[in-house]
């Protein structure tokens, strides 16, 4: 059976195509929207749009929350174009966002689901984490219905909007402390773990001899993303982000991960939005090390239980193949 999802997104051009992944090998209950990588109007008409290129536009679409908890709303045109898919045509949307709003509907799913392993949700998130957080402020018995979080967000390393902090995290940091906070066990896929997703001229050539009207508007994507990236950072080559927190749920061999406490920084003058990623306890560099408690002192060095598992070692070319297998078989 295919896991049960939602997934909150603020598409964007990897949210599109982690979209696309995720529609087409998981039972994706809904998409909620957030104000990220542009406003929420346009992600929310981003959303639509994607559902319907997918051939999926029963999937029903909540528009959430429109900025974060505390403090303004920042977004990425230098990287997305205004309306969140610069460089891609595609048509108004004929179906409409749900009247509910998604912190509504993501309280109101959690709780159809049960409390074992077997019976829980799982959330995808590849945006500022407002709409997840505000929906277990709401209700916190939502946490036991959730089995797991796997994000786009984050870093082991270093940032990218800050030198300490990624764009997602840094956007609403009171939500991602929250969410890190809940007790819901978290996939992490941080800055470490999707650069090593690149992409190029040869990926959006490949990605277009598809030949299929969905892998044209993805190289489209690609190709807008990867001459943005050249433009703001002066390097030709786009980062897939969004699509690994997917593939990790599709094909978990494509990722390795280590479990560790990570928590976020709220008020440091420099690393504000920072993830704290406590691996301490990893003996060597390899990711494949296992979370190891040190037996004289009977916890993790750092003395706090692991909450999450970081990713830290990607299969690029698997996860390429991946996107380009899933993006023939849409219709």
């Amino acid at each position: 059976m295919k896991k049960k999802v939602i997934f909150d997104c603020d598409p964007g051009h990897d949210d599109a195509l982690a979209l696309m992944l995720a529609v087409h090998h998981l039972d994706v209950l809904g998409v909620s929207t957030i104000g990220g990588n542009c406003s929420l109007e346009h992600v929310t008409k981003n959303a639509l749009k994607i559902m319907e290129l997918t051939g999926h536009p029963e999937i029903p679409v909540y528009a959430g929350h429109s900025c974060p908890m505390v403090a303004p709303l920042v977004t990425a045109p230098e990287f997305h174009g205004p309306d969140g898919l610069g460089g891609v045509d595609l048509p108004a949307p004929k179906i409409q966002a749900q009247k509910m709003h998604a912190v509504d509907f993501i309280v109101e799913t959690a709780r159809q689901f049960g409390r074992a392993d077997d019976d829980r949700l799982t959330v995808i998130a590849t945006g500022p984490l407002t709409n997840i957080a505000a929906a277990i402020n709401r209700a916190p018995d939502i946490v036991e219905h959730i089995k797991e979080i796997s994000l786009m967000g984050g870093s082991v390393s270093f940032g990218n909007w800050t030198p300490a902090a990624e764009f997602n995290i840094f956007v609403d940091p009171e939500a991602a402390y929250r969410v890190f906070n809940s007790g819901i066990h978290i996939k992490m896929s941080g800055l470490n773990l999707t650069r090593q997703w690149p992409i190029g001229d040869a990926e959006i050539e490949r990605v277009r001899k598809i030949g299929t009207r969905a892998a044209d508007k993805a190289a489209d994507m690609l190709a807008f993303f990867v001459d943005s990236s050249a433009k703001a950072e002066n390097f030709r080559e786009g980062l897939l982000h969004d699509p690994c927190a997917v593939a990790w749920l599709i094909k978990p061999e494509l990722v390795k991960s280590v479990s560790m406490h990570i928590t976020v920084e709220l008020k440091g003058e420099f690393t504000r939005g920072m993830t704290v990623c406590d691996s301490r306890h990893l003996r060597t560099p390899k990711p494949e090390v296992d979370y190891a408690r040190e037996p004289r002192l009977g916890r993790q060095p750092g003395g706090r239980e692991a909450n999450a598992e970081a990713g830290m070692e990607l299969d690029g070319e698997g996860c390429m193949d991946l996107l380009c297998e899933t993006i023939g078989e849409i219709i």
